[in-house]
């Protein structure tokens, strides 16, 4: 048995440089009496439900650099390096933002739309903010347990080794069993949220990312509608040609191509001469 650190990778020191940044922002306010300012930006950047309905969806992305207290920072920013960095070099960087913002965005998507429909239920009220990056994390956590889920773990202070499917579940169990119970200042719903949107990326969304397959499928719809340009002109010239009592084959061979002049007139001289 050997004790090893991740490495920090690209996208994870940008990741982790934002957010610690944030909160010190964030603590020098309040330390210096602008707790006022301090709460302004939390509720201005924090997921708050009734203003993502109300016009301010930046907030679907923006709540998941945001963090109040230090543990809550510590340990989001200690999963993030643990199990980010194993993500990022499978997916490489470029794809490791797009996966976690998607689960971001997800957990997001997820509290408010329960926040409007059982909300009453779960104890989620559409006024009050969600702030953390947990979502993508929990989206990292459901990508490790689906792609290494056999990796043997410690997870600190216990001294057994626990597979990271096992991890996950467990971890999922504790979110809804958090979530009903309406555990107080734990952002449950935005947990579940995360799992289920990491799971719902690498199960639908291709390979090579979200970004390739809009870039593919809207190159794919410009030469369809190129092409259907193409056929339109064809068919026009077509209709020219027969009106004014030409044969379109003296300006095109049989695959469509256009004839030079100086080759229109030239007889068919028989056999002899190069073939190529």
């Amino acid at each position: 048995m050997s004790l090893s650190f991740p490495p920090f990778t690209r996208a994870i020191k940008v990741l982790l440089g934002i957010n610690v940044g944030v909160f010190l922002l964030l603590l020098i306010l309040r330390t210096t009496g602008e707790g006022a300012a301090a709460g302004i930006i939390v509720r201005t950047f924090g997921l708050i439900p009734h203003d993502v309905v109300h016009g301010r969806v930046y907030q679907l992305f923006t709540y998941g650099f945001v963090h109040w207290e230090f543990f809550h920072l510590f340990f989001n920013m200690l999963m993030l390096w643990m199990f980010g960095s194993m993500i990022e070099r499978h997916f490489g960087s470029r794809q490791f933002w797009e996966f976690f913002l998607f689960g971001i965005f997800g957990a997001a998507l997820t509290t408010v739309a329960l926040a409007y429909t059982v909300g009453g239920i779960i104890h989620l009220s559409p006024d009050i903010p969600t702030i953390g990056a947990s979502g993508g994390i929990y989206a990292i956590l459901m990508a490790a347990a689906m792609l290494y889920g056999d990796q043997e773990v410690f997870l600190f202070p216990f001294p057994f080794a626990m597979k990271l499917k096992y991890l996950v579940a467990v971890l999922g169990f504790i979110a809804l069993a958090g979530a009903l119970s309406g555990g107080a200042g734990i952002a449950n719903i935005a947990h579940l949220g995360g799992l289920l949107f990491g799971y719902l990326y690498l199960k639908l969304v291709p390979r090579r990312g979200l970004t390739f397959a809009f870039s593919e499928g809207y190159y794919g719809l410009r030469n369809y509608y190129h092409r259907l340009k193409r056929e339109r002109t064809k068919k026009r010239f077509q209709v020219y040609m027969r009106k004014h009592e030409h044969d379109p084959k003296q300006y095109f061979d049989e695959y469509g191509n256009f004839r030079p002049p100086g080759e229109r007139d030239k007889k068919d001289r028989g056999p002899g001469g190069w073939v190529n």
